[in-house]
């Protein structure tokens, strides 16, 4: 039988892309040129345009865009080792002494342990490489890879090289049940992270054996192609593309005015300086924004995978679906669309042939993941989603916890005597709240965890810690408090209540009465004497109050439960230093318009202090109009228990979000956007971006009021219902 050779390559750019070449220091060529008395002016003109488009051309070669591709790393039979221009080996790791790699997923480095010790290679993502897909690469050429929980810099320090060995996989820290011939280090392993990754070989290796499924029967959902792609820019491209052509035109328009006007003071060629440093800054700035917002495309048949990540013919990939086995999508990589170096993505596929080799890189940046796996899967692919991730970790701490509760061990939370005490593990109150001193007992859920917070007299809070350290449950302690006359609210946990009990009372409608039999002939009947008309009687209503139960019926007049707009709840407004702030900017963007144009129509309007002593002015009135006019329907958050909704001061909705749709609310710290107070869905997915700031302590205490969990979720553990529920 053939041994089948793993390799795996890193991500890399390949070249021939047009790009400029040397674009600052001609740029600084051409505002030079502008500034020297050249004659004739023409002259002057077509040497500042010349040297301004130069890069581009310089791009535009053949010989420019053939470039030698970039570095990058291979994991292979002859070992670890990175490629230079031209195929050469720059750093090389032979097979043969190699001991084991390790992973540490505090930094993600990964680290070689050899014959001679353990050398820090460098981090995944610039490498080029997926954890699953080294993790599986290595496994299949016999090299033992071992998560280990910590930083790079703590397994390389010298003075713990007397550590006990890292254990191989199954096995516990003394070696026992694993291989214990692994490489030695100061960390333990993570075992939860590596345990993801066996699971996921698991799920490639039953990819890989089990038999293909058969095409999709015309009219069912695989049978069509599907396409997707990532949602469109804002701006446009072709507004981007736009703009950034104008920029450039309005530029070569000026600068041939003043060639026109003859150029004869410094003035004058400065600010034609000053237009080809902008010309070159907006295409530039054009260029930038266009390749960042390229989007991804896919085209999904049950005979092959399309992919599109840049706009071009040649980044087109094209998998046939007998060449895959299987198809990762999560977290990966791709490349950086400006320095061509990978980076970290948040939807990456990975798609692996039946030998365990990866096969494809594909870009999904933008794409919804549910939509994806779920196309994917449609069309007849076998799809793997990573596991669970790392739970996350409130920002709230214990600093209100008094010292006795570590004093006392085996203690715990208790309600006697009126109010909250602290007993030891006999059962013995050492600690006592007396009930005139507490104000307030507040249950709530921080990251998927029960918390208490509790208030004095003067409605202060002064202390704050899980349930969990206090050896209570959410249940006992609410339901030991309202027996005890405590004040006690759990707002979570009555909105759930609420929430379930409309769930199931909204099933059952009032029966529409059925109309009554004919009578007989034989057996005539009087009819009732009408009500006046406009009049209703008390007997009246207490008869039909009470008809459904003499006829045996039940009947509930259901009322439709009050909506994120109509529910009780508090509105919070954008700060008032934001609000400041906001004007003082729009002042100043007036103002510095006013001033660039008493100096650039200055000349023509009777000099440039006369035209300023009225452009000012009347920069400052436009700018606080305009403001004003924005200010005065400005957009509030209203929190509630229905949920949240974001409403004009003039009453429009600009979006709502029902209870049961919001799992969180906060700020993402996951990616650099603005703004960064974004609200998350129990899945973990950015449901709505706040464009506003308002208080953060104040939205922190109205989720915590009308229960609203507050942070960011954990996939792993939805946030509703509440804890103990």
């Amino acid at each position: 039988m053939r041994t089948v050779e793993h390799e795996l390559e890193g991500l890399r750019s390949r070249g021939g892309r047009w790009r400029p070449i040397a674009v600052g220091p001609f740029a600084l060529l051409a505002v030079g040129l502008a500034l020297l008395p050249i004659r004739p002016v023409w002259l002057w003109a077509a040497l500042i345009a010349a040297v301004a488009a130069f890069p581009w051309l310089l791009g535009a070669a053949p010989e420019a865009r053939r470039r030698a591709p970039r570095p990058f790393w291979r994991l292979s039979a002859a070992g670890l080792e990175r490629i230079g221009p031209g195929g050469l080996s720059v750093v090389r790791y032979e097979r043969s002494r190699i001991d084991g790699l390790a992973l540490t997923s505090g930094d993600g480095v990964l680290t070689v342990f050899h014959r001679f010790g353990r050398t820090a290679v460098g981090s995944l993502p610039s490498m080029g490489m997926e954890p699953l897909a080294l993790f599986v690469t290595a496994r299949g050429l016999g090299i033992p890879v071992h998560v280990l929980d910590g930083e790079a810099s703590d397994l390389l320090d010298p003075a713990l090289d007397d550590a006990a060995p890292v254990p191989g996989p199954g096995g516990d820290a003394s070696g026992e049940g694993g291989d214990a011939s692994g490489p030695g280090g100061p960390l333990p392993r993570d075992a939860a992270a590596e345990r993801r990754l066996l699971d996921q070989e698991a799920e490639l290796l039953a990819a890989a054996h089990e038999p293909p499924r058969d095409a999709p029967a015309p009219g069912t959902p695989g049978a069509d192609e599907a396409r997707l792609r990532s949602p469109a820019p804002l701006p446009s491209r072709r507004r981007i593309a736009a703009l950034g052509a104008l920029t450039a035109l309005l530029a070569a328009v000026m600068i041939v005015r003043i060639a026109v006007e003859g150029a004869g003071g410094f003035g004058a060629r400065l600010a034609a300086g000053c237009w080809a440093l902008a010309a070159i800054t907006g295409v530039l700035a054009a260029r930038r924004r266009l390749l960042r917002s390229a989007r991804a495309s896919w085209t999904i048949t049950a005979e092959r995978l399309v992919v599109r990540g840049r706009p071009g013919r040649r980044d087109v990939q094209e998998v046939p679906a007998e060449r895959i086995a299987a198809v990762v999508v999560g977290p990966g990589l791709r490349l950086d669309p400006l320095t061509g170096e990978p980076r970290r993505a948040d939807l990456a596929a990975l798609a692996f042939d039946h030998a365990l080799r990866l096969v494809a890189r594909l870009p999904a940046h933008g794409l919804d993941a549910f939509q994806l796996t779920h196309a994917l899967h449609d069309h007849g692919y076998r799809v793997i989603t990573p596991g669970r991730r790392a739970p996350r970790t409130p920002e709230y701490g214990l600093e209100g916890l008094p010292e006795i509760f570590a004093q006392v061990p085996g203690g715990r939370l208790v309600v006697a005597e009126g109010g909250l005490g602290w007993a030891d593990a006999a059962g013995d109150v050492v600690l006592r709240m007396p009930e005139d001193r507490l104000g307030g007992i507040e249950l709530l859920t921080i990251a998927g965890h029960a918390w208490v917070r509790l208030y004095d007299s003067d409605g202060d809070e002064f202390f704050a810690a899980p349930l969990s350290a206090l050896r209570i449950s959410r249940t006992d302690l609410r339901e030991a408090a309202r027996r005890a006359g405590l004040p006690v609210t759990d707002a979570e946990y009555d909105a759930y209540l609420s929430a379930a009990f409309h769930s199931a009372v909204s099933t059952l409608s009032a029966p529409q009465p059925e109309p009554a039999p004919a009578a007989q002939e034989s057996e005539p009947v009087a009819a009732a004497p009408a009500p006046a008309a406009g009049t209703r009687t008390e007997a009246t209503v207490a008869e039909t109050a009470e008809a459904p139960a003499l006829e045996g019926d039940l009947a509930f007049a259901v009322t439709a439960p009050p909506g994120p707009v109509t529910a009780p709840g508090v509105l919070l407004d954008a700060t008032r230093r934001s609000r400041l702030g906001t004007y003082g900017m729009s002042l100043l963007l007036c103002e510095v318009v006013a001033l660039v144009g008493a100096v650039w129509l200055g000349p023509d309007l009777g000099g440039f202090v006369a035209t300023a002593g009225w452009s000012v002015p009347a920069g400052i009135v436009v700018g606080l109009g305009g403001y004003w006019l924005y200010d005065r329907n400005r957009a509030q958050l209203r929190v509630s228990s229905a949920g949240l909704a974001v409403v004009t001061r003039r009453g429009r909705v600009e979006w709502d979000l029902g209870r049961d749709r919001v799992g969180g609310v906060g700020i993402d710290e996951s990616a650099e956007r603005m703004p960064r107070l974004v609200v998350w869905g129990p899945t973990g997915r950015v449901l709505r971006q706040v464009t506003f700031p308002p208080d953060l302590d104040e939205l922190r205490r109205a989720c915590e009021r009308y229960g609203l969990p507050w942070g960011p979720p954990d996939a792993d553990h939805p946030a509703p219902p509440p804890p103990e529920l």
